[in-house]
């Protein structure tokens, strides 16, 4: 992989721009074995809890045009499961490892910041305050003020690089931005799903099993969203940021750095194709040398509006 492709990214040092998203390769165990983790940036964890959570009803995946939907409900085995059974082989995965945590409350948050937080071989802390498919779910996420408080909390309790992963459902992205950096985050990740709705209309009722009928779209579908929103915050707060949304090929992640990205985040893809991560770290490093392109770091926020 080119030097060209490396990037030191909130304190973390990747080999290239190129994390899977939360929820969407497990521990990132599941896909060792077949795919090269050496060859990517990072892996992001599945959320963890503070106690073991069943998740949503079923069915908790549905494919929409250019899109999923999904309502998981953070289904995992809790902190301790998760100490238990994953962490000690996690820890040795030949990437970066970020640990997302989610929680219901500060002190959940603050508990599993702590705990993870010391953990060697975890390299950084992504929060998650936006996920939209469980009761209180976004309640974080979509209050400045809280979320401030919040990070400002869990900023007391490590020295591991927090990342807050925000949420798109709200009227105006750039302020809770600006409240989590007020708060002490070290990047942003955006964007996540964004809240959407599919019916079986002879039936008349929805294609989710979730307790509100709704879900997270993500995929294609979500991907010009995602880059108006991004290239918001970038010119709002000044740190790194991780681009979120519909990335398939070394084009799309493309235009997350030039729009402001940092790094990127693989999510849905991953699910029709699992060596997904590690064939677009490729394609960019062919790219870059076709191009001849300077160092990426080099292009991240470059997008140059026309102002009249």
């Amino acid at each position: 992989m080119s030097a060209e492709l490396a990037c030191s990214f909130a304190g973390l040092a990747l080999r290239n721009p190129i994390l899977v998203a939360s929820g969407t390769y497990g521990s990132g165990l599941e896909a060792a074995p077949f795919v090269d983790l050496a060859g990517i940036g990072g892996v992001v964890t599945k959320s963890v809890t503070t106690k073991p959570r069943r998740g949503n009803p079923t069915p908790r995946i549905y494919e929409t045009t250019a899109g999923m939907l999904n309502s998981i409900g953070l289904m995992n085995p809790g902190a301790d499961g998760f100490a238990e059974k994953v962490l000690p082989e996690f820890t040795q995965l030949p990437c970066a490892r970020i640990l997302n945590i989610a929680g219901e409350s500060v002190e959940d948050f603050a508990v599993l910041t702590q705990r993870f937080g010391a953990v060697e071989g975890v390299d950084a802390l992504e929060l998650n305050v936006s996920c939209p498919n469980v009761s209180g779910g976004l309640d974080f996420g979509t209050r400045p003020e809280e979320l401030a408080a919040l990070v400002r909390e869990c900023r007391a309790r490590t020295r591991k690089p927090l990342i807050i992963k925000l949420t798109p459902n709200v009227t105006d992205i750039t302020e809770l931005a600006k409240a989590a950096v007020a708060g002490g985050a070290d990047a942003l990740s955006m964007v996540n799903t964004f809240q959407g709705m599919a019916v079986d209309w002879r039936r008349k009722r929805p294609e989710l099993g979730s307790p509100s009928g709704m879900g997270g779209l993500s995929g294609p579908a979500i991907k010009p969203l995602a880059l108006a929103a991004l290239w918001r915050v970038k010119c709002a707060v000044n740190v790194p940021l991780i681009g979120i949304g519909g990335i398939m090929c070394a084009e799309d992640v493309m235009d997350f750095i030039v729009c402001g990205a940092s790094a990127v985040q693989i999510g849905t893809c991953n699910f029709t194709d699992p060596a997904a991560p590690l064939r677009i770290a490729q394609e960019l490093a062919t790219l870059c040398q076709r191009e001849s392109l300077p160092p990426l770091r080099e292009l991240v926020g470059t997008l140059q509006v026309l102002r009249r």
